[in-house]
């Protein structure tokens, strides 16, 4: 047998114990835990002395103040210190509600019926979904949805460098997609997109997948990401099409001559194309009046007289 270390639940981890909360985030939750409460409880005090201080003494106004804010303070610091653990429910509160649905409805069932009718029941609500093809599809996709939020967790814890109280980042939602699960997360200080852009590959192995893609989801918070994961490709598949049920199957099928290409020009057999020319412009003079058109009349000078 190994030798045991000291160890509590929370933390530290020893022979046969499970770690749930890591050392680094049990600690940073206990200091912040009292910071809050000292923040919150003196806030808080100094606020309600300033009011109670316009009704009664100050002296007993003092009194209400710290009545008031030692109470916040200790509810300010039992929040921060089990934000841990609720977290922790965070993650796996779908498995926590599905299970409790089921064991309640299991148990008001065998209750309030009979065995055989219990049977039957159960038999009809699990053998229904699994032979029906779109039902049985559509909850193993749901199943890939929690399945993937636990391994992007994991991938965070092992791989991807947390800030430095070691709080990983917030796994919102995750919904089946046709080619895979999408998953929204909030990340901490510490981290951004480009961190994680260089380790895709491992995310995808981790998740069981071909590929992952990451891309902001909402453009004025850089903390808000979305997660592809891909594990099929459905531009692969093959598509019905509903023309081949419009297609009489009963038409005769004509056969055609197969048509020859022209591959020479046969010239004569070509009409010449007519050009018509655009009839000349009078000449203009030298300050643009058109010249008198030419007298075709008999009485013409004779050049004699002139010589």
């Amino acid at each position: 047998m190994s030798k045991s270390s000291p160890a509590r639940l929370f933390g530290r981890k020893s022979a046969g114990t499970v770690t749930v909360i890591e050392a680094k985030v049990h600690r940073s939750s206990a200091r912040n835990a009292r910071l809050a409460f000292v923040l919150v409880g003196v806030v808080v005090g100094i606020l309600s002395a300033v009011v109670a201080s316009s009704y009664w003494h100050p002296i007993i106004a003092l009194f209400v103040g710290a009545a008031v804010g030692f109470p916040t303070g200790a509810a300010a610091w039992l929040l921060v210190r089990i934000w841990p653990v609720l977290r922790l429910l965070w993650w796996w509160l779908p498995e926590i509600v599905i299970t409790s649905t089921l064991l309640t409805a299991w148990v008001h069932l065998a209750t309030h019926t009979s065995t055989v009718v219990t049977l039957a029941v159960v038999a009809v609500v699990v053998g229904v979904p699994a032979s029906i093809p779109v039902a049985r599809r559509t909850i193993v996709a749901w199943a890939w949805c929690l399945i993937v939020r636990h391994r992007l967790r994991v991938c965070f814890a092992q791989f991807i460098i947390a800030n430095q109280s070691g709080s990983l980042p917030l796994i919102l939602w995750a919904r089946p997609t046709p080619v895979g699960e999408r998953v929204w997360v909030y990340l901490r200080p510490g981290l951004s997109a480009k961190d994680l852009e260089g380790r895709l590959d491992k995310i995808a192995v981790t998740c069981h997948a071909s590929s992952a893609l990451i891309e902001r989801a909402s453009e004025g918070n850089a903390a808000f990401l979305r997660f592809d994961i891909k594990r099929r490709e459905v531009l692969t598949a093959t598509v019905g099409s509903p023309l081949a049920g419009v297609i009489d199957p009963d038409t005769p099928t004509t056969d055609r001559a197969p048509v020859t290409p022209p591959t020479a020009l046969d010239l004569p057999d070509v009409e010449a194309p007519t050009v018509t020319l655009p009839a000349p412009r009078p000449a203009t003079t030298a300050n643009g009046s058109k010249p008198s058109a030419a007298s075709s009349s008999t009485d013409t000078d004779d050049m004699s007289d002139w010589i």
